[in-house]
């Protein structure tokens, strides 16, 4: 897989209502840049919760979502970019 890069990277929002929907991508990677294990949301435009999942120190996941999505995280110390996906 390759991504393409479309914007600067940048720490999460860390409460609802303070996410971000990464340049309405579809595709977010998102990296934890610490050594703590942290929680990371995703959200709708309404501020309606999708979905959680754990994001271990020093792991990275892509995440798939609606363009009005939002991500935010439970530590600044996440951080994301949004994607461009090529097989």
């Amino acid at each position: 897989m390759k991504i393409k890069v479309l914007a600067s990277e940048a720490a999460c929002g860390i409460s609802s209502g303070n996410g971000s929907n990464f340049s309405s991508a579809t595709h977010v990677r998102v990296f934890n840049d610490s050594t703590s294990r942290y929680l990371v949301s995703v959200e709708d435009s309404s501020n309606t919760l999708i979905g959680t999942f754990h994001l271990n120190g020093g792991a990275a996941e892509i995440v798939v979502k609606n363009p009005s999505d939002e991500i935010f995280a439970e530590n600044a110390s996440v951080l994301a970019v949004p994607i461009a996906v090529e097989q």
